[in-house]
Parts: C-alpha cells; sequence; structure tokens
C-alpha cells in the first residue's frame, strides 16, 4: 500500500481532484484524499467490497498512508457518496483526463499510438438517478453549464455473455507506451461500438488539442467495430489504423482466394502479409491481408471440429428430410433446396423423387439423396484460416510500414489486459453496490484510476531496471527486468508499521525489498522510511 501511496503522490493526483472538484473548510477529509483512499482499497486485492470500505481501514494507518488527520471512521458510505456526485457534477471524463495529461507531461509518456476498446460490466438490481440537475457558473466565460446527464444501465450486447443481467460499457483509449489508460468514458449499456468509436477518438483528439499536448501524428488504433463507411469518412485528418471485419464482400474474397505465393514475409516472425490498395467508403486506403502462423494453426483446429459437427447436425436433417412425406413434387424439390441453403460444409447429391401412393390411394412424394462435402466451401475456409485484413489511411510505408501495422495492431491488447485487471474477482470492481448511474459511472473512473496507477507503477519499475540493466526474481525464482506489479505487491506483503512505546518503525523490510523499492519513485520510498 505504501507502493500506491506513493504512485498517486508521485501523479499529485491530491491535489488536481481538490483544485477541481473544490473543498469545504469544515471537511475533515478532502475530495482528493477520498480518492486516494479508494484506489488504495481498489488495489488491495482483498476482495474489499466498496460497502465494507470503512471496515477495510480499520487496521490500516490512514494518517501514514492517506493523510495528516485522517481517521478509518471519516471514510464512510455517505462521504464515499457525496465524492461521488462531486466528481460526477464536475464531470468525471474531464477530471480523468486532467490527471492523465499531468501523467503524460511528467512521465514522458508516448503518444505514438493510441489504442481504442470497449467492454460491459453487468450488475444487478434497478439504479434510478439520484442527482439532481445542477447548474454550474462558469466565471471565465459568464455562462452556464449544466450538470452532465447520467448513463443508462439497460440491457445490451454482453461481453461477460450475461444478457440477461443490465450493464454499462467502459470506453478505454491507452497508450502503447505502457498500456496506460489516457482517456475513459462511461456509456449506456445499449450503446454500439460501430457508432461510438469514431466519435470517441475525435472528442479525445479535440481534448488533447485544447490541454496542448501534441497528439496529431498519433495513430488511432481500433477493432473492427470503427471500420464502417461513415466512420472513416469522418477521421477526415486523423491518421487511423483498424481490422476490416468479413462482412464486407472484398474482404470475403481476399482472404480466400488469396495464394500462398502472394504473401511477403513479414520481419514480425510468423507472420506474412499481402499489400492491397482500395478505396471503400470513398477514402483511399492501404489494407494489409494477414496470415498469422498461430492463428493459421488454432483456426484449422477449429476448423476441423466445425466441420464434423456440421456433418452430424446435417445427417440428423437428412434423416429427419427423408422420412418426411410430400404431398406434390414442387414441395419436396423446395424442401431440398431449404436443407441445401442451410448446409456450410455438406451438400446433398444423388437426389431423386419418389411418387408413392398410400393405404387409402392418397399420392405423396419422398426424397431419396446421400451426404457429400462442399469442397468449394471447404477449400475456402482452409484458404482463410489465419487470415485477417488491416486498414489504414496513412498511404506513404514509410511513414508507417506494413511490419509496424501489424506491431501496432497486436498492441490493441493493452485495452484487453486492462479490462482484464478491471475485471478481476479480486477487484472490488466485480462487486458494484451503488445505487444510482452517477456513482456507477464515479465508480467507473476510480476503476480507471486504480488501472492507471497500476499500469505506472510497472512501466516505471520496468524502465528503471532496463536503464540499469538490474533483475528482480520472479515467482519462478528467474530473473527478469519485466516484473508484473501484482507480483511486486506479493512481495510487499507483511510489512506493517509498528508502534511500540512512543516509536514508529516498520516491520518486515527485508534488504531484497529495500533493493526493489529503489527502482520506485522516491514518493514510494518515503512510505517505508522511519
Amino acid at each position: 500500500m505504501g507502493i500506491i501511496a506513493g504512485i498517486i503522490d508521485t501523479i499529485g493526483l491530491v491535489d488536481i481532484i481538490n483544485e477541481l472538484v473544490g473543498q469545504e473548510a469544515q471537511e475533515k477529509i478532502s475530495p482528493g484524499h477520498v480518492v486516494k483512499a479508494m484506489i488504495l482499497n481498489g488495489l488491495g486485492f482483498v476482495s474489499s467490497p466498496l460497502y465494507m470500505f470503512p471496515e477495510f481501514f480499520k487496521d490500516k494507518p490512514c494518517e501514514h498512508l492517506i493523510g495528516e488527520g485522517v481517521k478509518a471512521e471519516y471514510l464512510n458510505d455517505d462521504k464515499l457518496g457525496r465524492v461521488m456526485d462531486k466528481l460526477f457534477i464536475k464531470g468525471l471524463t474531464e477530471i480523468f483526463l486532467a490527471i492523465t495529461i499531468n501523467v503524460i507531461q511528467q512521465f514522458n509518456i508516448s503518444l505514438k499510438s493510441s489504442h481504442l476498446d470497449s467492454t460491459s460490466l453487468h450488475l444487478h438490481g434497478e439504479y434510478n438517478t439520484s442527482v439532481p440537475d445542477v447548474i454550474i457558473h462558469n466565471n471565465s466565460s459568464n455562462g452556464q453549464i449544466k450538470s452532465p446527464q447520467a448513463i443508462e444501465i439497460t440491457y445490451g450486447y454482453s461481453r461477460d455473455h450475461r444478457p440477461d443481467l443490465k450493464q454499462f460499457i467502459i470506453d478505454l483509449i491507452s497508450s502503447g507506451d505502457g498500456d496506460i489508460p489516457i482517456f475513459l468514458k462511461s456509456a449506456s449499456g445499449n450503446q454500439s461500438d460501430s457508432s461510438s468509436f469514431a466519435n470517441i477518438f475525435l472528442e479525445y483528439k479535440e481534448q488533447m488539442q485544447k490541454s496542448e499536448i501534441k497528439n496529431e501524428d498519433s495513430l488511432m488504433v481500433a477493432d473492427a467495430a470503427l471500420y464502417n463507411a461513415k466512420n472513416i469518412s469522418s477521421l477526415f485528418g486523423t491518421r487511423w489504423l483498424c481490422r476490416v471485419p468479413m462482412t464486407i464482400g472484398l474482404a470475403k474474397e481476399l482472404v480466400s482466394t488469396l495464394l500462398s505465393t502472394n504473401f511477403i514475409s513479414s520481419s514480425l516472425s510468423g507472420y506474412y502479409y499481402s499489400v492491397v490498395k482500395s478505396n471503400y467508403g470513398g477514402v483511399e486506403q492501404r489494407w494489409l491481408v494477414v496470415e498469422s502462423t498461430e492463428r493459421k494453426e488454432s483456426d484449422l483446429r477449429k476448423l476441423e471440429k466445425r466441420i464434423s459437427k456440421s456433418k452430424t447436425s446435417a445427417l440428423s436433417k437428412l434423416k429427419k428430410l427423408l422420412d418426411s412425406k410430400f404431398n406434390s413434387h414442387p414441395e419436396a424439390i423446395k424442401a431440398v433446396d431449404t436443407l441445401n441453403k442451410k448446409l456450410k460444409y455438406h451438400q446433398l447429391q444423388q437426389i431423386d423423387y419418389l411418387e408413392k401412393e398410400s393405404k387409402d390411394q392418397k399420392v405423396f412424394y419422398q426424397v431419396n439423396a446421400s451426404l457429400s462435402e462442399n469442397i468449394h466451401a471447404i477449400k475456402i475456409a482452409y484458404q482463410s484460416a489465419g487470415r485477417f485484413i488491416l486498414a489504414t489511411n496513412i498511404l506513404d510505408e514509410k511513414s508507417l510500414s506494413n511490419d509496424d501495422m501489424v506491431s501496432e495492431y497486436k498492441a490493441q491488447q493493452s485495452c484487453e489486459r486492462g479490462f482484464a485487471f478491471i475485471k478481476d474477482p479480486l477487484f472490488f470492481a466485480d462487486s458494484i453496490f451503488l445505487k444510482s448511474p452517477e456513482r456507477i459511472e464515479a465508480m467507473a473512473m476510480i476503476m480507471g484510476l486504480c488501472l492507471l496507477v497500476y499500469t505506472l507503477a510497472q512501466r516505471q519499475i520496468r524502465k528503471a531496471l532496463s536503464a540499469s540493466e538490474s533483475t528482480i526474481k520472479n515467482q519462478l525464482g528467474k530473473s527478469v527486468n519485466n516484473p508484473t506489479m501484482r507480483w511486486i505487491f506479493q512481495c510487499f506483503q507483511s510489512i506493517h508499521l509498528v508502534e511500540f512505546e512512543q516509536e514508529i518503525l516498520i516491520s518486515n523490510l527485508t534488504e531484497e525489498r529495500k533493493y526493489i523499492l529503489s527502482f520506485l519513485p522516491e514518493n514510494c520510498r518515503y512510505y517505508y522510511k522511519y
């Protein structure tokens, strides 16, 4: 917890929040210190849900970790709720961005590439708005600004495969430099990525320009949800890279018809590509048809299972067809055509229509047929295995090489790692017991700050280790220069602040732990010195 507190102090988070939200003279604990306490709770990895927040700090040295005069009883539900409401009224995206801009400047975070993705978090219960509309007086422009509108907690496409539960969406933009979250925004549970991604990139770019952070040359990277004619047209003047969805006819044709001889070996091991020019949506762009050896092996294994499963299903449907009786010859033909259209990797052959007579001398028709593999469909599936298409509006390969296109898209995992962190069962985000969408949004922003603190600490220790050509032993006893902060936190378990005979000491601070601390910012080391 000393490491976490030290990173928070290095960011200057408490002062930034207090300046933006404001402090009241009679407050026993400032909003900034409450947020600091919430991050300490969130990164405690002890499954302490928010409603047990005061209990979490009962055995923690609050004054030492959070601030002078802070007591556990000050961190009660009412105080947390009021601070969350203040954060919401001020503007959560703006607060998060103000903090990350300071991080970018202070830690020299590269914005060479910015990666956008979204995820859904499901919830239980009803969520009704609790914060009244507030008019904020803007003295600088002599105008009035209405407080933001809350998101809607509702049903939508669930990434968690829980369509039975209500949800909300988190949109996240991370830097390719250390997976640092830069821009975070909550959205209603029914938001569609394809309708929002372009607007999020444009809002992000505008906000960064207002802050005088240079990101004109930043490459905006997203998944296939970004790629449609309307979105890429609206991103005029923005450098972008994303995957092309296979719902587009030309894309489907390319991955299935290009021969192995059309591909060039990439400098990235296991990757091959073929370059194609495109004018989709009226935008001149470069398409890179990529084949991944690893992905191809995986796709082929899945394809074999699908073909086998498809055969079992087709044989069952064929049996049902052969047992059926039809009133007319055209009806029997239609049934055969209908089944043939449903079969993906197989087809009916040796089809014969038999005219028969029932016991009461009524004429009916039956079908006789056998099943065979659809060689053409299977060949296309095999040819397409392991292939996907990347698109960019950067036509000059000197500005963005083909190899860089693949590397930057692979770095899209930065957002996925962030979402995996937020959804970790040990993280309190899995237990959201808040009663209004406004506070749900505020909690999402706090979760984003937890991710910011975690990734920044990890980036700093890795940079310090690499710069000094030093290593730390990981959980397997192997010397590494890229440890995870989860492992570092585990290394620092059972360190306590001990008060004995009016003397304060830090217990269990071994030489190994002091060695690890030497690679972290000075503010982190402060919490372990007495």
